[in-house]
């Protein structure tokens, strides 16, 4: 059986082979957790994937989750270049193909042999098994297996364990036992320095940090085009330049969606968890502040209010907004919040 994308790093040749018939390929080193910027957010983060990697862990599964351009996926990379054990990796996208095709091609036992060979399993995205029975009940049966053996586990996710759609409780339950930790999207000051770090002039680098509200994906888009025009234009890129360069990117602005990814950052919450089905008492705060904010700062209807924060109908934001009138009363800290809410959005 042949898997497209899915590898195993080897302790002993440092080399990336194909499923089933192993094809050497070259590993791209980089400076192992060097290459992360990290936020006093996600120090926690850092942390524990850096204990996983030096094989020091009290914990043998890390669950990681946090928004699309969070850095997961580089802490994967991180993770991988910096462990002496032997490791196999692959996307959710990659576990759910590779075992229809094991089911089909009747090489079930390979498949799952080639996922037990090893001494750490990284799975990126979990979520995409959501929703597939079979798929799901052969990913639980392996980490079960993985954890008896000793075997350590890491695996990344857009949400925890608990907001998982398309997941039975068992699986929930399974990944919410081990060390669940989460990434927020990179702030202006780590922005900042991903731009100058890849050579950008640091007065241009100051300036775009500003008025990029995007997540990783976004910052190393701007990096390799800004690299480029360097590259075939041949000369610097200045914020003059840059303004030009960058007009699909920058915010000349502010929108209401803009608004509210200000806030996020501002409260150290993800867009992705403010738009989503959790009810937390930390994430129902937040969207009331974000709701009774942006009352506050535009003249957007309530229902449009409603549609910026996660699709919300016109009664919850009437309710959020009664709930907030309430509590103004009484808490002045609440009170201080909002008004920063409402200088993000002005």
């Amino acid at each position: 059986m042949r898997s497209s994308n899915a590898c195993v790093k080897s302790a002993n040749d440092n080399v990336v082979c194909e499923f089933v018939r192993p094809v050497k390929q070259t590993v791209r080193k980089n400076n192992g957790f060097d290459s992360f910027v990290c936020s006093d957010e996600n120090m926690f983060a850092v942390a524990a994937c850096k204990k996983i990697a030096m094989s020091d862990a009290s914990f043998s599964q890390l669950f990681i989750y946090g928004p699309a351009g969070a850095g997961k996926s580089l802490l994967l990379d991180c993770i991988c270049n910096t462990t002496t054990k032997n490791v196999v990796r692959m996307s959710g996208g990659q576990f759910v193909a590779d075992f229809a095709r094991a089911l089909r091609d009747k090489t079930i036992f390979s498949f799952k042999d080639f996922c037990r060979s090893c001494d750490m399993f990284i799975m990126d995205d979990v979520c995409a098994l959501a929703g597939k029975r079979a798929t799901s009940d052969e990913f639980l049966q392996l980490m079960m297996d993985l954890r008896a053996a000793g075997k350590s586990v890491v695996l990344t996710a857009n949400c925890a364990p608990s907001a998982l759609n398309g997941f039975d409780r068992r699986i929930q339950s399974l990944l919410a036992s081990g060390l669940v930790v989460d990434v927020v999207a990179p702030n202006a000051h780590v922005r900042r320095s991903m731009l100058v770090r890849n050579g950008v002039d640091s007065v241009v680098a100051d300036e775009l940090s500003k008025q990029i509200n995007g997540d990783g994906h976004m910052v190393n888009g701007i990096i390799n085009k800004i690299k480029t025009y360097t590259e075939l234009m041949g000369e610097q890129v200045n914020m003059a330049v840059a303004s030009k360069l960058l007009a699909d990117v920058l915010n000349k602005s502010k929108t209401p969606l803009s608004m509210v990814k200000a806030m996020c950052e501002k409260m150290s919450v993800s867009f992705d968890e403010i738009c989503g089905n959790s009810r937390t008492r930390r994430l129902v705060r937040a969207r009331q502040i974000m709701m009774a904010a942006l009352k506050d700062a535009t003249n957007l209807s309530l229902s449009e209010i409603g549609n910026v924060c996660g699709g919300r109908d016109h009664a919850t934001v009437v309710y959020a907004l009664s709930q907030i009138e309430k509590q103004k009363t009484t808490d002045l800290i609440l009170n201080a919040e909002i008004a920063d809410m409402v200088k993000l959005c002005k």
